[in-house]
């Protein structure tokens, strides 16, 4: 329900980045965010109960989503100096990781005492806070050649996409981990069937990735001075595919195993999956941050919003074609096999991309070329 508006508004929200001042554009999408979830907060208080009324708040903010996500990562370059551009990237992903981790066990911790009605109204009010800040920005016109928003400005940036090989290695590359070795779809199986748990350690698997993306954050100080960025990128998500490819021999070894004195209950296994799963989010936290800054820095401005766009859908429907290949995989494989095949797919990939694009690893920093 959610991924069509939030494709097609990061496709064409991109447009309107760049034809607007990019200010106005954030405040106007935020503006979105925040009603829907004040509607979501007040139908949990008046408890209407409609699953129908929920999907289309939740298509409402997938929309708002969509044009939010390029506005705010077009604003990041006009903010900073560019040899900055890494670290504010690494800040970004300590606050992603902090929220994937954090914010399902406060939420649910607050559902769990004071209610969804209280729980959703607290989420408000830090949106609240969010717009606030935008409200603060400077205005952001485009610079450079303006195109009006619509379907031929679109092709425009798929044009100069097409043309611009190291950014569009950006693109490739994650694709290559998004959608082989991105096993999402079988944690809940995999949890009940061979590390045990249930949806206690289902959770904690997708907070381990998280919590990894928060940890690479943290420590991405040297990494936001390398010099080689594409280099990194290419290294960061064979280190993502290496990762997933351990989560799947533990997969494999636990199914292998006797069970547990208890039916059901976590094995000792869940421990080191949790920490493959904690190395692949500081694998991607790497390449994500480094992915942004090579988009950002080697994109010029009047473009900058479009290719933002085609960012964004990447990032957002990548996993979800993954989660199709991965379930697709497991009913011909078996779960632990479906997840060291794509993690062994994902790595030779890269390995295929590296020699298809050799320019990509001697993408240099200090002279961005796109």
């Amino acid at each position: 329900m959610a991924l069509v508006p939030f494709v097609l508004a990061g496709l064409y929200g991109g447009a309107i980045v760049d034809a607007h001042d990019r200010r106005i554009v954030a405040i106007a999408s935020a503006g979105l965010l925040w009603g829907t979830s004040a509607l979501i907060a007040l139908q949990a208080w008046l408890r209407v109960d409609s699953v129908e009324l929920i999907y289309v708040l939740v298509a409402l903010q997938a929309f708002g989503s969509g044009i939010n996500m390029p506005a705010r990562s077009s604003i990041i370059p006009r903010l900073i100096r560019p040899e900055l551009l890494a670290a504010a990237n690494a800040l970004n992903m300590i606050t992603l990781g902090l929220g994937g981790a954090a914010g399902p066990l406060l939420a649910g911790a607050l559902v769990a005492t004071i209610g969804y009605g209280w729980t959703y109204t607290l989420d408000v009010l830090s949106f609240t806070v969010a717009m606030w800040a935008l409200f603060r920005l400077p205005p952001l016109p485009p610079e450079g050649p303006v195109r009006r928003a619509g379907l031929r400005s679109v092709a425009e940036g798929f044009a100069f996409l097409s043309t611009r090989p190291n950014i569009r290695m950006t693109f490739l590359v994650d694709l290559a981990a998004m959608v082989f070795a991105m096993p999402r779809a079988l944690l809940p199986a995999i949890a009940a069937l061979a590390l045990g748990g249930g949806a206690a350690t289902a959770g904690a698997l997708l907070a381990g990735i998280a919590a990894g993306t928060f940890l690479g954050g943290l420590f991405l100080g040297p990494v936001a001075r390398l010099r080689w960025q594409g280099r990194g990128v290419e290294l960061a998500v064979v280190a993502w595919g290496a990762s997933i490819l351990a989560f799947g021999a533990v997969v494999l070894a636990a199914d292998g195993s006797s069970p547990g004195s208890e039916p059901g209950a976590a094995t000792w296994w869940v421990v080191p999956a949790f920490l493959c799963m904690v190395a692949a989010g500081a694998a991607d936290a790497v390449s994500a941050a480094l992915r942004s800054t090579i988009l950002q820095a080697a994109t010029p401005d009047a473009m900058r919003g479009r290719l933002q766009g085609v960012f964004t859908v990447v990032v957002g429907g990548g996993p979800r074609i993954g989660d199709a290949f991965s379930g697709g995989m497991a009913g011909w494989l078996g779960w632990g096999w479906a997840v060291v095949a794509g993690a062994v797919l994902c790595i030779a990939l890269v390995g295929i991309l590296h020699l298809a694009q050799p320019s990509f690893a001697r993408y240099d920093a200090t002279s961005p070329t796109p």
